[in-house]
């Protein structure tokens, strides 16, 4: 097979990365590194009319400046519309970045994260409409996708109008390290939250009178991990993983206002994944059965319990593409026409893909180069950046 060679400007795309890496864009706070992404798209000649924003952010609970952003590419041959995405949002470790090469990496000063996860995807979603446009190559109809709110449970994709897809038939999203290893399937999560309602009393004059939160919890979650819910869970109908993940009082503040005080409200965050929608819902039930029954289990004098509220909600579906699905096809093809050597994986953590997925677009994620996301360890390594560039260009440009 001969070898696509791709057109690729490294120093422009370079310059992308690292002024995408420089620019704040937490989760909610995405205004500001949509208008670098946009000027930067409109320096490489994409017109402001082709830039549309959608309204998700109207939907998301959380407060949120932008909706997803898409930019609509005619196609300059017939064929169906393909689409490209990442996410523009970054976790709050990566504020104030300052990003300085070493070599061929791309690093911080050890103090923050970088945003590889995900400034990468930006750069090469520009770099891909740079080099499209620069050297006149064919290609079908292209939408990009830039997604807000995905570091905090995929909100901008599970919330978006598929309508607003314009009809593209496969997606080429860009979050992970490996340009040529390919995720085709992902697990699901359900988030859920217990409040737990007790009584407050003088711990050290009359603790009989008083019903302590934090001794619900603690057996609640003692139960959870002895009967095998908790972490890595393996049971006969299927498996998959828990985490009671934030444990607080009131307004999210500490669990007790002092140790001589009988604890009498605490918060509960957590989730539940599996590769089996049902099977999360079963380790999501485990842990309210959980606290049901500590709640029974712990009584003042009289014999009054402490109020369990309970609640939980999908946080994202799994999905799990077959070798065969035309999106995995056509990105395997790719990756060889420009001598990679493709393969697969099923990931363990939620992606914009899973609810792409579900909202119709068959959707294959690939990388460009980030590892140690969320650390301050966190590094580019840049020569996989630019395969990964020189991947979505071979994906647009494919049967061309």
């Amino acid at each position: 097979m001969t070898t696509k060679t791709i057109p690729l400007d490294t120093k422009s795309a370079e310059e992308h990365l690292m002024r995408f890496l420089k620019v704040k864009g937490l989760s909610g706070e995405e205004a500001a590194i949509a208008a670098a992404v946009t000027d930067e798209l409109k320096k490489v000649g994409v017109p402001a009319s082709a830039i549309r924003h959608d309204t998700v952010h109207e939907r998301i609970d959380l407060p949120t400046e932008i909706g997803n952003m898409f930019v609509d590419l005619p196609g300059t041959i017939p064929g169906p519309r393909i689409m490209f995405a990442t996410h523009l949002d970054t976790v709050p470790i990566c504020a104030g970045a300052v990003p300085m090469r070493e070599g061929d990496k791309i690093v911080t000063d050890g103090s923050t994260g970088l945003g590889g996860d995900n400034r990468t995807g930006c750069a090469v979603l520009v770099t891909l409409v740079e080099t499209l446009l620069k050297n006149n190559l064919p290609h079908p109809p292209i939408t990009l996708l830039f997604t807000v709110r995905e570091e905090s449970g995929i909100q901008g994709a599970r919330n978006i109008d598929p309508a607003d897809m314009a009809g593209a038939t496969m997606c080429f999203n860009v979050d992970s390290k490996v340009p040529e290893v390919f995720i085709i399937g992902a697990v699901g999560q359900e988030s859920w939250n217990v409040e737990i309602k007790g009584k407050a009393a003088h711990a050290g004059v009359a603790p009989e009178k008083g019903i302590s939160s934090t001794m619900v919890a603690a057996l609640a979650l003692a139960d959870v991990k002895q009967n095998g819910w908790f972490g890595k869970v393996v049971k006969p109908e299927g498996h998959g993983t828990s985490n009671p993940g934030v444990f607080a009082g009131k307004a999210d503040k500490p669990a007790g206002d002092a140790t001589n005080v009988v604890t009498d409200y605490v918060h509960i965050k957590g989730e539940s994944r599996s590769p089996q929608e049902a099977f999360a819902s079963a380790i999501t039930a485990a842990y309210e059965a959980a606290f049901v029954k500590a709640a029974s289990e712990v009584t003042d004098i009289d014999g009054a319990t402490a109020e369990v509220k309970f609640t939980s909600h999908a946080a994202y579906p799994p999905f799990n593409l077959p070798e065969d699905a035309p999106a995995v096809v056509y990105a395997k093809r790719a990756a060889e026409s420009i001598g990679l050597k493709p393969s697969t994986l099923f990931s363990n953590g939620g992606l914009d893909a899973n609810w792409f997925d579900k909202h119709g677009v068959p959707t294959v994620t690939f990388g460009a180069g980030q590892y140690e996301i969320h650390t301050v360890k966190e590094y580019i390594n840049l020569p996989e950046f630019l395969e990964g560039c020189r991947l979505a260009v071979a994906l647009a440009t494919l049967d061309s």
